[in-house]
């Protein structure tokens, strides 16, 4: 595959594109994780999931544990897609990509998303130091189990740990080395969403993106925990859809 086919897993949509949504998966994860999301966007927006180097497809890739590679190499290949408004969509680890992208895009070309969404995670330069990628093997497989989610019983399966926990300690040391001092606010909106259980990210925490951006932010919480996104599905494209179609009646 050529250099954004390796990253980018595109939905066909019948008739002509007017928007994309791109989603950017948490740590450990893929962009199948988005695909049931392309039947449920209006009519004309394609829905465009990240795959990160060094699981599914991309396994025999060397993961990036620095985010400022990691971001270079998106903004690349997202950059012959600016044709039509972007929206971005990034959960857990994909809120600090998102970001990050975004200011790359805003800065280098002038393109400034239509909506950054951003879910269960506080803004980067107000998360304290952490180390989960030193952990070992059995802190790390306690320590995702501890975030539930459906994707938990994976870990149980002795046999797929060698396969899945080091493109996820990668993700984790590109995380734990990402601390901006500061974060210099984009021109587009975000809205910010959480799980009300999510003990990694409480709803004072998700306010901390107000500062990532000078156009308005709002915060939408919706039952359960860290990975609330597949127990509330429906609620969260219904609510992205409605701001794609906000966005769309504006141009």
């Amino acid at each position: 595959m050529s250099g954004s086919g390796r990253w980018l897993r595109r939905h066909p949509v019948e008739g002509p594109v007017s928007s994309r949504l791109v989603c950017l998966p948490h740590a450990g994860g893929a962009a199948g994780s988005f695909a049931s999301w392309a039947a449920l966007l209006p009519a004309g927006t394609e829905l465009i999931a990240v795959q990160y180097p060094g699981r599914q497809d991309r396994i025999a890739e060397q993961p990036i544990e620095e985010m400022g590679q990691m971001a270079d190499r998106l903004a690349e290949a997202l950059r012959p897609l600016l044709d039509v408004p972007v929206h971005l969509f990034g959960h857990s680890m994909g809120t600090g990509l998102a970001y990050e992208v975004a200011r790359r895009l805003e800065d280098a070309d002038g393109f400034v998303m239509s909506h950054v969404f951003v879910s269960a995670r506080p803004a980067p330069h107000r998360i304290d130091g952490e180390h989960r990628h030193r952990l070992d093997d059995a802190e790390l497989v306690a320590a995702m189990r501890s975030l539930g989610g459906p994707d938990a019983a994976v870990y149980d399966h002795a046999g797929l740990l060698p396969i899945i926990l080091p493109p996820l300690r990668a993700d984790l040391a590109l995380l734990d080395r990402y601390r901006p001092d500061a974060l210099t606010p984009l021109s587009a909106p975000i809205t910010v969403l959480g799980g009300a259980d999510d003990h990694t990210c409480s709803v004072e925490e998700l306010r901390s993106w107000s500062e990532a951006t000078t156009a308005p932010t709002r915060v939408e919480v919706f039952p359960g925990g860290h990975h609330y996104l597949r127990e509330c599905e429906a609620d969260i494209v219904r609510l992205v859809s409605a701001e794609l179609s906000a966005a769309h009646s504006l141009r």
